[in-house]
């Protein structure tokens, strides 16, 4: 019995890509074994795929602010430069690179379905590997950008002038906005199984929403701020307290807690179904 259960789980699960609305369950069960699997690589292989997310997240900052010191000063101007930031995105989600804030839903779903300390351990060995290098990227990319040539002096001025937003705000603002986008970035991880070929059409429009909405994102939102602290506007004080800790904690509850949870409860009835049945001799 249980076998045929999991059989029959899997055809459900492969029928994503056959069909235009998949169900919740079937969206859950592929992202929870996506999930299962990211929980099992190996730490080193993790690091560096994180690393390389980082890395590639500069894009989210070098394409708005080439198109921004090229583009006249309108009230349109930042529809076109936010659409730049999903550059990063767009390379990151397809390439397969580990992005901290994808991460608030993919492993959660795994850590939900078993609720084990062993399950919570190996969630929490991939938040830190993940947003280590990442963070650690974002600094290193950040300070070639700010300390090189390679762009033209216009372009770093520009660079400058999209950063500062990511430490205008006070704490309690930063939070929020951090919420909406962890909310933003996590829905988008969600609905990524049924898109199909769609999947570069639905990350750019996230991703653009997010910028467009002047919103909070760790990684994206480090490449920015660790600019303006190597190019002394800013402290690394500034960089902890007005922006990675509040981030941190928006982005954290906005993809945990109003889509891992959320959804995992609209499901939760069929999940504990399947469990009883794969639990039959």
């Amino acid at each position: 019995m249980a076998e045929r259960s999991e059989t029959e789980n899997q055809e459900r699960i492969e029928s994503v890509a056959d069909v235009g609305r998949p169900d919740a369950f079937v969206l859950h069960e592929a992202i929870r074994r996506e999930g299962d699997e990211e929980l099992r690589r190996h730490g080193g292989a993790l690091f560096l795929s994180a690393i390389a997310a980082g890395l590639t997240m500069g894009f989210s900052l070098i394409v708005p602010g080439v198109l921004k010191a090229h583009l006249p000063d309108a009230a349109w101007t930042s529809l076109i430069t936010s659409l730049g930031y999903a550059t990063g995105f767009l390379i990151v989600v397809l390439g397969r690179q580990q992005l901290f804030t994808e991460n608030t839903v993919t492993p959660i779903l795994p850590l939900l379905h078993d609720r084990n300390l062993r399950t919570l351990w190996r969630v929490l060995r991939l938040w830190s590997i993940v947003l280590a290098g990442n963070i650690a990227a974002t600094a290193g990319i950040a300070a070639v950008l700010a300390h090189s040539d390679a762009f033209p002096p216009e372009v770093r001025a520009a660079f400058s002038e999209i950063s500062r937003h990511a430490v205008g705000s006070a704490f309690g603002t930063t939070v929020i906005k951090a919420v909406f986008a962890g909310w933003l970035i996590a829905l988008m991880v969600w609905m990524l199984p049924a898109t199909g070929s769609a999947a570069p059409f639905v990350i750019v429009l996230i991703t653009w929403l997010v910028s467009m909405c002047g919103l909070s994102h760790i990684v994206a939102g480090s490449v920015d701020t660790f600019y303006l602290v190597f190019s002394g506007e800013v402290t690394m004080g500034d960089y902890a307290w007005k922006f990675f800790l509040p981030t941190l904690i928006g982005n954290v509850f906005g993809g945990t807690a109003l889509v891992a949870v959320l959804n995992f409860g609209q499901v939760a009835p069929e999940v504990e179904e399947q469990k009883a049945t794969d639990g039959e001799v």
